[in-house]
């Protein structure tokens, strides 16, 4: 008596029926958990450096005010002069009331510059500011 082996004719392939729900919902997934810039930086600056530096939690209440090397100012998405802070950021006060603005300036610009824009932020109400640097190594 001769015995045969059977075998199973099972297929080895990965069923792919799914595929199409699977990368649906991971495409969903990231479109929902990214975020995108908002802003593009029209002007050159490099950031100064600090020792100690602090983290901002709620990022939804900063408003970012960009001073580039070339002394220009940038709020938003514009270039704007020193005189147009102060009701600019004032409309910014009204609409949200705890905003924290954020000083990205160059460190090569004058402080007198800086001292210029503290003061028409302090006569818009604006009185909760963050100066950005990077970390010293």
């Amino acid at each position: 008596m001769h015995f045969q082996k059977r075998r199973a004719s099972t297929k080895q392939e990965i069923p792919t029926s799914s595929m199409p729900d699977i990368v649906f919902m991971l495409l969903l997934f990231f479109m929902v958990t990214t975020t995108l810039r908002e802003v593009d930086v029209l002007v050159q600056f490099k950031l100064p450096e600090a020792q100690a530096i602090e983290k901002i939690e709620n990022r939804r209440l900063i408003s970012y005010l960009w001073v580039g090397k070339d002394k220009r100012i940038q709020i938003n998405d514009s270039i704007v002069k020193l005189e147009e802070v102060e009701p600019i950021m004032y409309g910014k006060r009204q609409v949200l009331p705890n905003v924290i603005v954020s000083l990205r300036v160059d460190q090569g610009v004058d402080m007198g510059l800086v001292m210029d824009i503290q003061q028409a932020l302090r006569k818009a109400y604006c009185l909760r500011i963050n100066y950005s640097a990077t970390l010293k190594i």
